[in-house]
């Protein structure tokens, strides 16, 4: 059993990951789990923090259960290290699980994520898993993370256009999606762009069943 733990409280956002995750690994079992004390959405610092707590609960639950790995469904890798200590199992944050995907199918790889208050927490993850001189840019397409279940059109085409300039100008190979809200966009995106796309949750269920 893969454990997949959403640490905002949105649960439509949880149960879209785990539908990803049933068609990246169809005879893996993966569950997911909504974390409802934590903030509806994290963009930023202050939301990560908030969000650690009662993700960490989640994750020692999850461990004693017996899962056989913990993914955190959160763009930022929220709470990685912590959960990394409180597991007995492999925890795998889908931010880290994108970075490597991407420098292992190219030379290069851009983000795009959602807000501007996201890049410096991003940022700050690539160069701790020693990818910064793989980096192109890390763009913000200026879309809201609950605007990727409300407006939903409105906010693809903002981050698809974000996709568009980030494959024409920034020289990558890869574009990796910056949010887990994104994960109904690869294909799309893929088409639209001509460059690889990497979406996280994805990655790291691929990576999860191969543990």
């Amino acid at each position: 059993m893969i454990v997949l733990i959403n640490p905002n409280s949105t649960v439509s956002m949880t149960d879209a990951m785990v539908r990803t995750a049933q068609d990246v690994a169809p005879g893996v079992r993966v569950v997911g789990w909504t974390s409802h004390d934590g903030p509806p959405a994290i963009q930023g610092p202050e939301d990560g923090a908030a969000s650690v707590p009662p993700l960490l609960e989640l994750v020692a639950k999850a461990s004693d259960l017996g899962a056989r790995a913990v993914i955190i469904g959160c763009f930022d890798d929220t709470g990685l290290d912590e959960a990394r200590q409180v597991a007995t199992c492999p925890v795998i944050g889908i931010g880290q699980a994108a970075y490597h995907l991407a420098v292992l199918a190219g030379a290069r790889f851009s983000v795009v994520t959602t807000l501007a208050v996201s890049v410096p927490v991003l940022e700050q993850n690539i160069r701790r898993y020693g990818l910064w001189g793989q980096l192109g840019r890390v763009r913000a397409s200026g879309v809201a993370v609950l605007d990727l279940e409300g407006d939903a059109e409105l906010a693809a085409r903002r981050v698809l256009d974000e996709i568009a300039d980030a494959a024409a100008t920034d020289g990558v190979q890869s574009i990796v999606l910056g949010c887990a809200g994104m994960v109904d966009l690869p294909a799309r995106a893929e088409e639209e762009s001509g460059v690889r796309i990497i979406d996280g949750v994805r990655a790291a269920v691929q990576i999860a069943a191969l543990l």
